[in-house]
């Protein structure tokens, strides 16, 4: 139990460290100081700082499948759906290093491969659903090209980390990531989809 504790305990420290400062920026010495415990303690339960950062990001994807599954329950429809899911990106946003993807994909390649292939499957079987829920709740139109749409979406949810791009369009992560999501919403959309995507934008920004 103890054993567990620590590794639950190194592992968050870390991704804390990683999301604030990237993965390259932080050394395992400066985690090992975070935690008030010397560097050979780690080492006894993570032989590497790659080590390290796969299973920080394994927890980081768990979660975000977690929190995926429950949008989709809690939705009232897809229009709604979609919204939860920009809340919670803009939520990780405001707490994530801008250099995180970048650094993950140069230096840690095992670790990029494990958030390709949630992308690419997990994420990718979410937004096709979602945009087969909105058809037949008849929030989308049915001549949407479903695949194409959705392999479009899962690719641009790459732009908001390109900082050329971010600094083209003088917009951060979150400004670009709400912006694409809601212009990809509206292309979605049927006339009773639009006139809901209205609504919830209004309660939103009530808030």
């Amino acid at each position: 139990m103890i054993a567990t504790d620590t590794v639950e305990r190194i592992r968050t420290q870390a991704n804390d460290l990683f999301m604030q400062y990237g993965f390259r920026s932080v050394s395992m010495d400066d985690i090992a100081t975070k935690l008030g415990m010397s560097k050979k303690t780690i080492y006894q339960f993570y032989a590497d700082k790659d080590e390290l950062i796969d299973a920080v990001v394994e927890q980081v994807l768990l979660q975000n499948k977690e929190c995926c599954v429950s949008d989709v329950k809690t939705a009232d429809n897809a229009v709604h759906e979609i919204f939860l899911a920009i809340d919670m990106v803009v939520e990780m946003f405001s707490k994530m290093n801008p250099s995180l993807l970048f650094d993950m994909q140069k230096y840690h390649p095992n670790a990029f491969a494990k958030f390709q292939k949630h992308k690419n499957d997990f994420v990718y079987n979410v937004v096709k659903e979602n945009i087969v829920r909105g058809i037949k709740e008849e929030l989308f139109r049915a001549d949407i090209n479903i695949e194409l749409i959705a392999r479009f979406r899962v690719e641009t949810m790459m732009l908001p980390f390109n900082p050329e791009f971010q600094s083209k369009v003088r917009l951060n992560m979150i400004g670009i990531h709400e912006g694409l999501m809601i212009q990809y919403l509206f292309g979605l959309a049927s006339p009773k989809g639009h006139k809901l995507i209205l609504k919830y934008q209004q309660e939103r920004n009530k808030k």
